[in-house]
């Protein structure tokens, strides 16, 4: 799992001598009186097929601290760090949520710096993926299979509608043994405060996960998926019964986002504020203390154009409870900037509701260094409705830079890079990831169209 190191070791104990084998004719009954067996065998061959095994492989890059005594033999402008390339492998589990196309869901961090990624189906055949997108703040990330057939899609639920007690089945490739699947049920809902991710709404179980589930499926008992497993709670990394998934109708959002926009485009609501104790909720004329308390509404913000005011407690979510205040924030940021909410809130011992237009997030904003390195210097992020065009736009840029040495602006917009269109920057990445030797960016100027040549 997630930032653990566990060793697996596996002893075999013969028992023959023990006890007598069974005549060869001997088998379970399928029935007691008269009534058949319940399994989950007849649903898991429906929906194992859809969950797969995935191994990556990369480099890590680390940072070596040099002594300073180094500078006194080799002069003041020798480095006193050197950067390390060590070669890396892992495991991991994916699930098909598109068979047509060869959509796969899994874990931000199974993949994070692979340089191959492989992926072995139920049936044994081992394909090449390529990495759509991701987000590591939720830790999601959608690959595609490379001419793929035959594939079998998982059909989604709606998390929204779990409740605690729940049965729910994980399925994955744990410690890279195979598929493997463990029952249980729903412990709890709405979990955060983990410090795993940066939003949380974790699902809980007690379905055992272990290492290389990450990615894996949580179904219920008609096979639909539920949630992404993606983290577990235990001493050495080791199953005590408590793992956690991200839910389903989150990674929709998510994996709806990256394919329209090639990256997640996070919302915001534009609220401080904590959670609900029980103390503000007697204050403020509640009688229970699930809800995200509200303390301060920034200024030009979605929530102050909706009306929202400090004081406010927030209950729920597009006719969805909210529990917690990082709940509220989790939901928000991934329903994805420009998005409509409906949001059910108590004031002054009353409930209303109020519909807020949710903006984007200064998150979405890419340093354009990390693309390229003659882009080096500007700050960019996907057009808006308001621009009246699809694109890349350059939002910010520091006029002693190497871009703007090569004359781009801020308020330039992308078309185009060496005649491929360029439609948002999961695209302009796509296209960089080829390490062209020159750019021809196609360039929207005000009215005018340019060309900009980098090297």
């Amino acid at each position: 799992m997630k930032k653990t190191l566990l060793v697996l070791s596996a002893v075999a104990l013969g028992i023959s001598s023990v006890m007598a084998p069974a005549p060869a004719t001997a088998a379970l009954p399928l029935t007691v009186n008269n009534q058949q067996l319940p399994s989950l065998a007849p649903m898991l061959e429906q929906v194992t097929p859809a969950v797969v095994s995935i191994a990556v492989e990369g480099k890590q890059v680390s940072r070596q601290h040099l002594p300073e005594t180094f500078r006194f033999f080799f002069g003041p402008d020798f480095p006193t760090e050197q950067l390390q390339e060590r070669p890396f492998r892992g495991l991991g589990s994916g699930v098909i949520i598109d068979a047509d196309k060869g959509y796969i869901v899994t874990n931000h961090h199974v993949i994070k710096g692979a340089d191959t990624i492989r992926v072995q189906l139920h049936d044994g055949r081992e394909i090449s993926a390529e990495l759509i997108g991701s987000d590591e703040m939720s830790d999601i990330a959608l690959l595609k299979l490379e001419k793929a057939k035959d594939l079998t899609a998982i059909k989604l639920s709606d998390s929204d509608n779990l409740r605690v007690g729940d049965f729910a089945v994980a399925i994955g490739n744990p410690f890279g043994l195979g598929q493997t699947v463990t029952s249980g049920i729903i412990s709890a809902l709405g979990r955060s405060g983990l410090n795993i991710e940066n939003f949380e709404n974790f699902i809980q179980t007690d379905a055992a996960i272990n290492s290389g589930n990450s990615g894996g499926a949580l179904v219920n008992l008609n096979g639909e998926l539920v949630g992404i497993n993606t983290a577990i709670l235990g001493p050495n990394g080791g199953n005590v019964g408590i793992g956690f998934a991200i839910p389903v109708n989150m990674v929709k959002n998510l994996t709806e986002q990256i394919l329209e926009y090639g990256q997640v485009k996070r919302g915001v609501l534009g609220v401080q504020g904590g959670e609900l104790t029980s103390e503000l909720a007697e204050a403020f004329g509640y009688e229970t203390n699930r809800g995200a308390f509200i303390n301060q509404v920034m200024p030009d913000s979605a929530a102050e154009k909706a009306g929202l005011k400090a004081g406010d407690i927030i209950v729920s979510v597009n006719g969805k409870e909210i529990r917690s205040f990082n709940e509220l924030r989790a939901k928000i940021a991934t329903l994805g900037a420009g998005k409509k909410a409906t949001l059910g809130i108590i004031r002054d011992g009353d409930e209303m509701t109020v519909k807020v237009v949710l903006q984007e997030s200064s998150q979405n904003k890419v340093k354009a260094a990390k693309l390229h390195r003659g882009l080096t210097g500007a700050e960019f992020a996907n057009t808006t409705a308001q621009d009246g065009v699809k694109g890349v736009k350059v939002t910010n840029i520091d006029e002693k830079s190497m871009a703007a040495r090569y004359g781009l602006q801020k308020g330039d917009i992308i078309l185009g890079l060496n005649r491929q269109p360029i439609r948002n920057l999961g695209e302009l990445r796509k296209a960089l990831d080829q390490q062209p030797n020159v750019l021809a960016l196609e360039i929207k100027r005000g009215s005018n169209i340019l060309y900009l040549i980098i090297r």
